[in-house]
């Protein structure tokens, strides 16, 4: 590809069929299992290192990919964890057995998470199985092709700002009475590079995540007098299974970018959600965080 910033959209991709893609390599496995280790040790002299313990959260689009990474490591550190899919259940299925292989607490719940009615019955759903949603992360999403203006339609458009607007408005709707009841709240959605970036031929997938941006700052000061944060966490292009066909000269162009010389991998977006859904990031609130190795430092 001649503008190697234009794969950086690939970060968050998933088509419409899965919501998420399975990462070439396990997700979060070196992380979590360090984790674990850890937690073995500590618990071993009396000592509890599952800073979530005791809050629930809702992963849309978690049963692939990023997502997977993201569920799995908020249930390494305590939470009960709903992991979300819209199709491909025998898929969904085998990652929620891996999670349970993995001694996490949580459930398997279907819902689309752009459909008002299945979302009041989502969240609600969790509720009654795991306990009141206090954590929410937004990663669903769908396809996204690179065009040219004239080759979007409105429709396409729309898609977009569904997925990235709309279900945030939705699922918090859904989840806030309870938050506000508790006066504690993790609302953290998944944005991407591309919006500081400006990735051409991507206008409708930029525009959209610009929005959501405003979204989550505003929303952040809204929330802020009841002890809710909102955050939005931003990959880069970190490959999952659905970019095995990529060309080795779009990896290669696009590694160029980063100044740290590597890759990331899924377990790196799954810590910094475990950090921004515990108390220790209790007073971080409208920040949009790059997770993409210094590509957008400027």
């Amino acid at each position: 590809m001649k503008n190697p910033v234009k794969k950086s959209s690939r970060s968050v991709g998933r088509s419409p069929k899965s919501q998420d893609q399975e990462p070439a390599s396990k997700p979060a496995g070196g992380q979590v299992e360090r984790l674990r280790t850890v937690q073995v040790a500590a618990v071993a002299h009396g000592k509890s290192l599952l800073p979530l313990a005791g809050h629930t959260a809702l992963v849309t689009g978690s049963s692939r990919g990023l997502g997977k990474a993201m569920a799995m490591a908020l249930g390494a550190a305590g939470a009960k964890v709903a992991i979300n899919y819209q199709n491909g259940h025998e898929k969904a299925e085998q990652v929620f057995a891996e999670f349970k292989g993995l001694g996490y607490q949580g459930g398997l719940f279907r819902g689309d998470v752009i459909d008002a009615s299945d979302t009041k019955r989502l969240v609600r759903e969790v509720g009654k199985q795991l306990g009141p949603v206090d954590i929410l992360v937004i990663s669903a999403t769908p396809d996204q092709p690179h065009k040219p203006i004239e080759e979007y339609d409105w429709a396409f458009y729309q898609s977009m700002l569904d997925f990235f607007v709309k279900s945030p408005y939705l699922l918090t709707r859904e989840a806030l009475p309870m938050m506000k009841q508790q006066r504690w709240g993790r609302i953290i959605n998944i944005g991407s590079e591309v919006f500081r970036l400006g990735v051409p031929n991507f206008s409708a997938y930029v525009a959209a995540k610009g929005a959501q941006t405003g979204w989550t700052r505003s929303m952040a000061r809204e929330l802020a007098p009841h002890n809710i944060t909102v955050n939005m966490v931003s990959p880069g292009w970190i490959p999952v299974e659905r970019h095995a066909n990529d060309s080795q000269r779009d990896k290669d162009c696009y590694l160029a970018t980063i100044p740290m010389l590597r890759w990331g991998v899924p377990a790196d977006i799954g810590g910094i959600i475990s950090f921004l859904a515990s108390d220790a990031a209790s007073f971080i609130t409208g920040q949009d965080v790059a997770v993409n190795g210094g590509v957008t430092v400027c």
